[in-house]
């Protein structure tokens, strides 16, 4: 009997364990991260509800591991021809394509509903349309163009957004809203959406530089030179860090956030900027992967100090 218990223990443990990887929770938990952020960085949040802040946490890994379920039930096959991917538990058949939408289903309307419930409706909306447009154009696209990077970059960045208007219950950058007789402009939720924007470029395109044998067995077409990592790939990567740089001061001008994050956004920005141009110099994996780690901390940096920092 001890034998049967400990052998059902196991096997939740691993399914489990299976539900965590198709819903990428180490990803999705990043991701998140960033939008609980924007909600607190937002002006009219002056006192931390931990009920709200837990709340959208969870709608957030719903949301996002919806799509992310979407994703890999749609990639079951080119998963399995890529070593990184290979043990997802639809590729490895250890979860049917099925399992996969009903957890989607499920997940992405608890999601919703939890920001349509305790947020407010716009909330609501771009958290479904999040999931439509990661699940349903960016991951069939990812095949077809390279511009399939560039689509997938706003369903990447609208956590932020998404964060934002949970606290404002505005979408539109156009209009203002009031805390304590101060007006402040809800453009500032789109600054922060373009912050993270921008950043996924060097991102992406150094993780694709490095795996970039994987991605081409698979038929992914992710870098912007058909020939591959190339000096172009790279010039591309210091663009966009360069654009980084004068959108990170921008919180601070719109008086959302102080003088301190203001230097603290710019060193990160400038010291992103470097490891992209050492790519462009170097045109080697080494390079890509300073770029990647480079990346993997500039967030948590940037996005704490705007609200460590907030006015």
């Amino acid at each position: 009997m001890k034998i049967n218990n400990t052998e059902s223990s196991y096997n939740l443990v691993l399914k489990v364990k299976d539900y965590f990887q198709l819903m990428k929770f180490t990803l999705s938990f990043t991701v998140v991260f960033t939008c609980v952020l924007c909600y607190l960085i937002a002006p009219n949040i002056i006192e931390y509800n931990w009920l709200y802040i837990t709340l959208l946490f969870v709608a957030g890994l719903m949301v996002t591991g919806s799509a992310n379920a979407i994703n890999q039930a749609v990639e079951k096959d080119t998963d399995a021809l890529m070593r990184r991917t290979a043990k997802r538990p639809v590729a490895a058949g250890r979860m049917s394509i099925n399992a996969a939408y009903i957890f989607a289903a499920v997940s992405g309307i608890t999601g919703i509903l939890l920001m349509y419930i305790f947020f407010n409706p716009a909330s609501a909306l771009l958290s479904a349309f999040s999931i439509f447009l990661y699940a349903f154009i960016y991951t069939p696209l990812k095949k077809r163009s390279s511009v399939a990077v560039l689509v997938g970059a706003f369903p990447g960045a609208l956590p932020c957004l998404i964060g934002w208007v949970a606290a404002t219950g505005i979408i539109s950058p156009f209009k203002t809203f009031e805390v304590n007789g101060i007006s402040y402009s809800n453009a500032a939720g789109w600054i922060l959406f373009a912050i993270q924007f921008l950043w996924q470029f060097p991102h992406f395109w150094a993780i694709a530089w490095l795996a970039f044998t994987d991605y081409a067995k698979a038929g992914f077409k992710l870098l912007p030179s058909n020939e591959g990592p190339t000096r172009f790939t790279a010039l591309q990567s210091v663009l966009y860090a360069i654009a980084m740089v004068p959108v990170g001061m921008l919180p601070y001008y719109l008086h959302i956030t102080g003088y301190v994050s203001l230097w603290i956004v710019l060193a990160a920005n400038i010291f992103l900027l470097i490891q992209c141009i050492r790519l462009l110099v170097e045109l080697n994996a080494t390079a890509a992967r300073r770029v990647m780690f480079s990346s993997y901390i500039y967030l948590p940096i940037v996005f704490l100090s705007l609200l460590a920092d907030k006015v």
